[in-house]
């Protein structure tokens, strides 16, 4: 039977993004069913494959998307959708994969099922840009999404602080405004789309927020405290308010957490 390991590593060195949902929901549906062993004797890439486009920029290169009513900001916001959901499946394989042998069956199912959800959502996003003119690939993108991977990729609390307690909870704030937005632009589709991304985030955020629990516990730290430390090591950015504190408290994260890192 083959491993978990070696089933996720083949889904992240999978660069083209057809396939790459494929191979990650595959992964997902073979766990679930028992195909895959619980073992962990394939280590994980440096880094996935992608495609050749996007072509990524660093934050501050990236060109303004235009106002959402134009046919270029209306591109531009579902290409960036697009993209961080595609690399968010990347993310999802890498957290099973990479911590699995530590964090224990649980922890992969959750993540593994977490990649499989991504994968639906840029599929989702990819039909949209399609039926706009577009393409994923035909605008550049955000070079720095995989960075909180790299930079946590020694330690499972670290990651867990940073990318589902941190850049999944953001989209829990920003993601009912810019729904709003889409449906006072009469587009109903796009906002059944970030209707079911937002419900599916929760749970996400959830996961992370969980496992993050489980392991202040074991550790007998405080929790709020251990995720505040860890978000001022490893989080270059800023934790912005306003925040969606109903959908984070769903999500386990309570205001505890957050309030005291907001800038």
């Amino acid at each position: 039977m083959e491993s978990v390991s070696s089933a996720i590593r083949k889904a992240l060195l999978t660069g083209e993004p057809r396939a790459k949902c494929f191979a990650a929901r595959d992964v997902a549906r073979r766990w679930r069913m028992g195909k895959l062993a619980f073992e962990f004797d394939t280590p994980m890439p440096a880094a996935p494959a992608w495609p050749l486009e996007p072509e990524l920029l660093p934050p501050n290169r990236m060109p303004k998307r235009g106002k959402f009513g134009s046919e270029r900001g209306r591109i531009a916001l579902w290409h960036s959708l697009a993209h961080i959901e595609f690399v968010a499946i990347d993310l999802a394989l890498d957290m099973a994969g990479r911590f699995g042998a530590e964090m224990g069956e649980e922890f992969v199912s959750d993540f593994l099922s977490v990649a499989a959800d991504e994968a639906m959502h840029y599929a989702l996003l990819a039909r949209k840009l399609e039926t706009i003119g577009s393409h994923y690939g035909a605008l550049p993108a955000h070079a720095g999404l995989w960075e909180a991977a790299h930079t946590t990729r020694h330690d499972v609390a670290a990651r867990l602080a940073i990318v589902p307690m941190v850049l999944e909870a953001r989209g829990l704030d920003v993601t009912p405004a810019t729904l709003e937005r889409v449906k006072a632009a009469g587009d109903d589709h796009g906002a059944r789309i970030l209707a079911r991304i937002l419900d599916d985030e929760i749970r996400h955020v959830g996961f992370g927020t969980k496992h993050f629990l489980a392991i202040a516990e074991n550790l007998k730290k405080d929790p709020a405290t251990s995720w505040k430390s860890l978000v001022s090591t490893y989080f270059r950015g800023a934790v912005k308010p306003p925040f969606n504190d109903s959908a984070r408290l769903a999500a386990g994260l309570s205001r505890e957490f957050y309030e005291g890192v907001a800038n």
